[in-house]
């Protein structure tokens, strides 16, 4: 038995079971949509056995004081209207084939009303919410209007950091105010600091104006003791974590193993953009007979992909794939990569692990296990991804870490949540754990 990797505020769950929201709480919110009612959605989390969500609280766009033509950002979030992607040719929408992009949009919603009804909904379900941003990363993307992007993508670089600070604090006041404080369980400067538009994490500023990020935190944490603030990597350096900067409240960190997937999608070319001659022949086996060529599907907007960190390569692949022709290639080409994949899986949670107890901090993997997939794919939700999130999760047991998430995929928005026996098994294991 292995004791945590750092204390956790009492008032806090002993573990986290984590379902990752992400920004889709508010850009899935369409009639009939996963997050329309957010009471049913916290009902099919806690039945599923989850006692903690993560979501992008979108603190730039609520408290980031900022203006686009001379109008308060904050107006855009009383009546933010939800696009998606935007409408592709036919009768369907840009991202349709993907996770996290499939945003059919049209209605609007008041955002900061919403986290609170968010927060208040938690709270009757017994569930911990963390508190992250995606904003530098793509949650602007799915807007109608591009004021969001504009006006965060104004602040110089050297600025973001003390943007993100401000802003968290006014909303942990603004929470605080409303009763809300217990309900948080972390609070992220930012999702993924290493795959999003912002400056170098870890230097040091001489300017109390544009700190650094991890000066950022430091602050951020100063101001709020009895609260776990951090931020995020997409891929630490499991490797070389003395690397990361001293000053985290958290280790929350993600745990992907792309393996198979990556040689996959390296054969495609599928994530770059502008490639001459894309699609190539490999992907040309893989789409629908049916499929459009690029030109003739088009693409979306070009502010909304300066938004976000996909391509256009990647969206019209993703939506015109056939789903069985790509899992297929991933099952027959999984076996010289699978010792590979369980390895790295369990050698960077355990890193992730034990960095966070050198530091006496607690652990969190809040994504994992594989990579990002199709939509319609299921090679994640199959025997061999969930055998895979089975390892990551016991490894992150058995080595102290506090929060673990089942899968990126297990959540409202994606087809795994309809494998309940799964996701109940696993999230009685880590609540059950000592």
């Amino acid at each position: 038995m292995t004791h945590l990797t750092g204390p956790v505020p009492p008032h806090l769950p002993p573990r986290l079971a984590i379902s990752l929201w992400d920004f889709s709480w508010y850009t899935r919110a369409e009639p009939g949509g996963p997050f329309a009612d957010l009471d049913r959605a916290f009902a099919e989390t806690v039945d599923r056995g989850y006692n903690a969500v993560r979501i992008c609280a979108a603190p730039l766009l609520l408290f980031g004081e900022l203006e686009h033509d001379g109008h308060p950002l904050a107006e855009l979030a009383h009546d933010l209207e939800i696009e998606g992607l935007g409408a592709a040719p036919g009768s369907g929408f840009y991202g349709e084939g993907t996770r996290w992009y499939d945003v059919p949009g049209g209605y609007s919603l008041d955002v900061g009303a919403r986290l609170i009804e968010l927060v208040e909904a938690a709270e009757r379900y017994g569930v911990v919410v963390i508190l992250a941003s995606w904003e530098y990363q793509q949650s602007p993307a799915f807007a109608r209007s591009s004021a969001w992007f504009e006006a965060i993508h104004a602040v110089p670089d050297a600025e973001r950091y003390a943007l993100l600070d401000a802003s968290w604090q006014r909303m942990l006041d603004h929470l605080t105010a409303a009763g809300h404080r217990d309900t948080i369980a972390l609070v992220e400067l930012h999702n993924e600091v290493d795959f999003s538009r912002l400056p170098d994490f870890a230097a040091n500023s001489d300017d109390a104006h544009a700190p650094s990020g991890i000066q950022a935190v430091e602050r951020l944490r100063a101001a709020n003791p009895d609260l776990l603030v951090t931020a995020s990597w997409g891929k630490p350096p499991h490797l070389a974590m003395h690397q990361l900067p001293d000053g985290l409240g958290a280790a929350q960190f993600h745990v992907y193993s792309y393996g198979v997937l990556d040689a996959l999608q390296q054969r495609l070319d599928i994530r770059s953009e502008g490639t001459e001659g894309f699609p190539n022949a490999t992907l040309r086996d893989l789409l629908r007979p049916d499929a459009p060529t690029p030109a003739e599907y088009g693409r979306a907007a070009d502010w909304k992909f300066r938004a976000t960190v996909v391509t256009d390569q990647m969206i019209y692949g993703y939506d015109q794939l056939d789903a069985d022709r790509w899992d297929t290639w991933l099952y027959e080409n999984y076996g010289p990569h699978r010792a590979v994949m369980e390895r790295e899986i369990e050698s960077r949670t355990i890193a992730i692990a034990e960095w966070a107890r050198w530091k006496g901090v607690p652990a969190v993997i809040g994504e994992g296990w594989i990579g990002y997939t199709p939509l319609r794919g299921t090679f994640e939700e199959g025997p061999i991804g969930r055998a895979l999130a089975e390892i990551g999760i016991r490894t992150a047991l058995e080595h102290g870490v506090w929060g673990v998430v089942l899968c990126s995929n297990a959540a409202p928005h994606h087809p795994m949540w309809a494998d309940v026996s799964w996701q109940r098994r696993l999230t009685a294991e880590i609540l059950a754990h000592p």
